[in-house]
Parts: structure tokens; sequence; C-alpha cells
């Protein structure tokens, strides 16, 4: 204990910062506090001091098991790197040509714990309720995203989120675990996924996966419009057909990346 106080008294604060971060891996994306300093080699207090000024800062948050997972402001800050804009990059030109296509809102979104982030979107000029910012969240089970984005995560996560407790937000929302398993198979099985006045009254979306080189669902593209105005059978197809050509793109992206390059001279 001695030796690790000594080592740890050598450390500058940047360092101890860097390690708490990186601490998290995908297969550990919620550490609790003893986890962390375990991780780390830092001492408890340490630890409970540096990650509440990181929860602060929203470089960390507090996960839904009383954990710490990586917070919403490294998001935002890696996003500004060259390479860690690639899907948007993928995904930008297919979310203009639906808009153009629709004038509807679109918006693109990723699971960040038990939600869907919203990373990107185009408000259409009618623009509904439900329609929410960059960098919104919104719940998994009621919204358009969120059903395609759940129907494809891992079936310990899917047995999580709904022990967890399906809140309900108006008189459409699903809140049965037996009906959500039949819609998440049905999204599975069609690559649609739809929600109607689910979350916001008046307002419905239909959404459609983007796949990673690795087969991954790694986001959802889909279309929010107003209830009143809403075809979702007719507009499905496009938005299928959107998702498909930015999955396509994204692979093609990922393998130009992790090409090796050509050494003959």
């Amino acid at each position: 204990m001695m030796a690790g106080n000594s080592a740890e008294q050598g450390r500058s604060v940047t360092s101890k910062v860097v390690s708490l971060l990186d601490a998290f891996l995908p297969s550990a994306r919620e550490l609790s506090l003893n986890e962390l300093a375990d991780r780390t080699g830092l001492p408890l207090s340490t630890t409970y001091r540096l990650a509440t000024q990181l929860v602060q800062w929203g470089g960390l948050e507090r996960g839904a098991g009383g954990g710490y997972r990586i917070g919403l402001r490294l998001w935002e800050i890696g996003s500004l790197a060259a390479g860690g804009s690639t899907l948007q990059a993928a995904v930008s030109p297919f979310m203009q040509d639906l808009y153009d296509a629709t004038h509807e809102s679109v918006q693109l979104a990723i699971r960040s714990g038990h939600q869907a982030l919203y990373i990107d979107k185009i408000a259409g000029p009618r623009s509904t309720p439900i329609a929410v910012r960059r960098a919104g969240r919104l719940p998994l089970h009621a919204t358009g995203v969120g059903k395609v984005l759940l129907a494809h995560a891992p079936a310990d996560f899917v047995e999580e989120f709904i022990e967890a407790g399906l809140r309900r937000y108006t008189a459409h929302t699903i809140v049965g675990s037996i009906p959500l398993r039949r819609t998440l198979a049905e999204i599975r099985r069609t690559g649609i996924g739809f929600a109607r006045e689910e979350l916001t009254l008046g307002s419905v979306s239909v959404a459609a996966p983007v796949f990673d080189a690795s087969g991954s669902a790694v986001a959802a593209i889909s279309l929010v419009l107003p209830s009143t105005t809403a075809n979702l059978g007719r507009l499905a197809p496009a938005v299928r057909a959107v998702s498909l050509g930015a999955s396509r793109d994204l692979r093609n992206r990922s393998m130009t990346m992790t090409k090796p390059t050509d050494q003959t001279h």
C-alpha cells in the first residue's frame, strides 16, 4: 500500500485523469468507484475526487447502475476530430437526400446507455414536438430510432433495459415486455421501426439501422413528422434505402481506413 501511495504521488493530475478515462472499454462501459480505483491503481479518495470533478465537467456521468460511464462532453469533443466523424460523414449525404425527397425532419441517433443520443439532424419546415436538438437524448422504447437500436442491441442489454421498467409517455407507449419483444423481433425481420405517438402526441416516426463493417447496428436514421400528414407505409422504403446506402458507405470508409499502405516501389 505504501508503494502504491508513492507511485500515486509521482503521477501528474493529467495522467491520473487519463488513467480514469482509459479504464473504460467496450466490455466495461460502466464501472463502480471501486472498479475504477482497482483499474487505475489510484487511492479510493483520489478516484472519488477526480471522478466527481469529471462528472461536474461532463466527461463522466452516473450510470443507471450507480457507477460511472463516459459522458457526453467527451463525445462532443471527440466529434471534432477528423477520424471521429466517420459515421456522420458517411450518413450525412444520405440524410440530405432523404430530406430533399420528403422535406420532413431527418435524425441520426446512436445508443448511449438506456437512451437514444441524437448526433445529427436536419429540421424540416414542419418540425414536430418530438424533434430534438443535436446531442439530445430520448427513450429507446418510445422512439423509432430507439426501437431500432434496441432491436439490434445484445440480448442481455435488452433484458436489463426491460427489467429497469418501461415508462409510459402517452396512451400509445409500449410498456409491456411481451409486446415490446414482439416489436423488436419485427424490426429485426423487416429492417424498419415505427413510433406512432408513443413519446409525443401528434408525432410519428419511421427509422432504420445503419450497420458498420462488422455488421453491428451502430446508429439509426429516422424521419419524424406530424401524425396528421403521415403515411409511414409510403415513407418506410425510402428510409430503408437510405439506411442501406449509408451502411454501405460506412463499410467502404472503414475498409479504406484499415487497408494497409502499398510499400512497393
